[in-house]
């Protein structure tokens, strides 16, 4: 065998949906042999979907996902080898990856290296393992592991090629999205590649889970580090490349390095198990060639993500229709663009509710859109309502000035109307903040964060513009009106207002959040990047005293390497102060 056929199957698992889950990896495998694939992988935990969180304590949901695996054995043949990840038991669970061969369950990897940072919470669940796996058969060896262990230098795949002379170190994998990670994900592996001359196979999962997007892009890379073959990102795909082993063997033979690192590691042979299969290879193959898919852009990959997070997230829970408070604004046309290519124009409600204060552009500019989207427009106004919450509080506000309550007070009515809608007809309620208000308080509670879920929940402002004009280039005319740009952003709560009334101008304030929230960085280190002291104090003051305002809002799709919820957890009671003169 001069060459290894590799197909990575990209799939959409739903968690705790193993029936669901498994038919989707059988039609992958019947793909698998139409194609004659030697070896096919499964992303990590793609039986259970990932991350399956407290499921793991259900005793039921564990054997369930144990049947499952047998199941699967049965449908892979003598000819070709799948690895399939799983939920492993013995004393204690593990994070694990199955080699399934000629009807049977032949090896079990068992994933070393638990992350446990930002999203992942894997010590809560988890036992690691400590040895590495290779899969011999004819002349070619395969390196498994999952994840977290393909990101370390060293490790079960430094083993695994070194010790035990894989050609091809095969990762299985579930790792979540962040705007920029695929750049940065792909070097990682051109590196490991490099390092240990040897091929590398990486699957990734692919869909919306809860606040995680999954974006595929599963890759191969040859033994110098370069890709040969790339899946599309945000959508379900079946990527087959053909790895040359001779290519291999002959670049290590050229390698002096490769030898002396041999008996430096020779002592964690103890650490390694090697499998033999009696494979029997298919030798007439049907011709391939290696696909490479373009990555996207910056602002398309974001864009792609959010429309997947958003759709899955409702398919996944049953939701078929939603509800949208139109403004006027560009943070709420956003949203409704997203909704209507997540689940269609006939699924998706816009309603404009005026008030005293809404102008006559805003109450125009999403008519214009929801025409524009071709979705249902609903118009209900909130004037009486308004005034009749006015009187009711007259006896107890008394001659008080008009302030942040009666603003606050419209906006609430507009989350109760759009609650009612929900209610009433099973829509969702999409919530349209973005995370500059979010950050900042910038927002009303039971009001405009009333819903279910918050497309832009980690989307800045300044981002909601760019994607904004994606939403445009991409229809190539005008969907959100040219207007919706140019005019200052308002919640239009009282005569005259503007955002910059509160907030520093975005492009700013976005750049302050951006190192504070997402940086950790202090006052101290910020201002010297040339930020006006008093407004970064502010800022930091706004931040801080919002938290608890954060803990209440809906889920939404993370998209940044720092998301507010699972990534960044501070205390709503919590005494040390940044932004105070010390």
């Amino acid at each position: 065998m001069n060459t290894l056929r590799v197909g990575l199957a990209q799939i959409n698992s739903t968690v705790g949906d193993i029936e669901g889950n498994v038919e989707k990896i059988l039609e992958k495998l019947e793909l698998a042999q139409q194609f004659s694939v030697d070896v096919v992988a499964f992303p990590e935990l793609v039986i259970t979907g990932y991350p399956p969180e407290d499921l793991l304590f259900k005793r039921h949901f564990i054997d369930q996902n144990k049947k499952a695996l047998e199941k699967i054995a049965k449908y892979v043949p003598k000819s070709m080898i799948a690895v399939v990840g799983f939920v492993d038991e013995n004393s204690d669970i593990f994070n694990a990856a199955a080699v399934l061969n000629n009807g049977s369950i032949v090896a079990v990897y068992r994933k070393n290296y638990l992350p446990n940072y930002g999203v992942f919470d894997e010590f809560r669940y988890f036992q690691h393992g400590d040895k590495a796996l290779v899969i011999s058969f004819c002349n070619a060896r395969i390196g498994v592991t999952i994840c977290e262990d393909i990101w370390y230098p060293g490790g079960p795949a430094r083993i695994e090629a070194l010790l035990g002379d894989a050609h091809l170190l095969l990762n299985i994998s579930s790792s979540p999205y962040h705007s920029g990670k695929l750049s940065w994900r792909e070097r990682m592996l051109a590196v490991r590649a490099n390092d240990n001359l040897a091929a590398i196979a990486y699957v990734n999962l692919v869909g919306g889970q809860d606040e995680l997007i999954f974006d595929g892009a599963s890759l191969i890379v040859d033994e110098q580090g370069e890709i040969i073959s790339r899946a599309k990102q945000f959508e379900e795909d079946f990527l087959i490349g053909d790895i040359d082993l001779v290519s291999i063997e002959r670049s290590r033979l050229h390698d002096p390095r490769r030898r002396q690192d041999k008996r430096v590691w020779s002592q964690e042979i103890t650490k390694l198990n090697i499998v033999n299969i009696p494979f029997e290879p298919i030798e007439n193959k049907p011709d391939i060639k290696n696909r490479i898919e373009n990555p996207l852009s910056r602002v398309a990959e974001v864009y792609h993500a959010l429309v997947l997070g958003t759709r899955d997230y409702l398919k996944k829970n049953g939701i078929k229709n939603v509800v949208i408070g139109l403004s006027g604004g560009i943070d709420s046309a956003l949203t409704c663009c997203i909704a209507v290519d997540a689940l269609g124009p006939d699924h998706v409600t816009g309603v404009s509710m005026p008030g005293p204060y809404s102008s006559t552009h805003s109450l125009e500019d999403a008519e214009l859109l929801a025409k524009n989207l071709n979705i249902r427009y609903l118009v209900i106004p909130i004037n009486e309502i308004y005034e009749t919450f006015l009187k009711s509080l007259k006896p107890v506000f008394g001659d008080l000035p008009f302030d942040v309550a009666e603003e606050n007070i419209q906006a609430r009515i507009r989350g109760v109307i759009l609650m009612a809608l929900s209610n009433k007809f099973g829509w969702l309620v999409l919530t349209t903040g973005n995370k500059s208000e979010s950050s900042t308080g910038y927002c009303t509670l039971y009001g405009d964060t009333a819903g279910g879920f918050a497309v832009l929940k980690d989307v800045y402002k300044t981002l909601v513009y760019e994607l904004s004009k994606y939403v445009n280039q991409k229809a190539q005319k005008e969907i959100i009106p040219q207007r919706v740009f140019e005019k200052p952003p308002s919640a239009e709560l009282r005569f005259g207002q503007v955002d910059q009334d509160k907030l520093p101008p975005y492009p700013l304030l976005d750049s302050i959040l951006k190192a504070y929230v997402e940086d950790d960085r202090s006052v101290s280190e910020i201002v010297p990047a040339g930020y006006d002291e008093t407004t970064v104090r502010k800022v930091a003051w706004m931040v801080d005293s919002s938290e608890y305002k954060r803990r209440q809002l809906a889920p939404g799709p993370k998209i940044t390497y720092r998301a507010f919820g699972k990534d960044r957890r501070l205390p709503i009671t919590n005494q040390f102060r940044e932004w105070e003169d010390k």
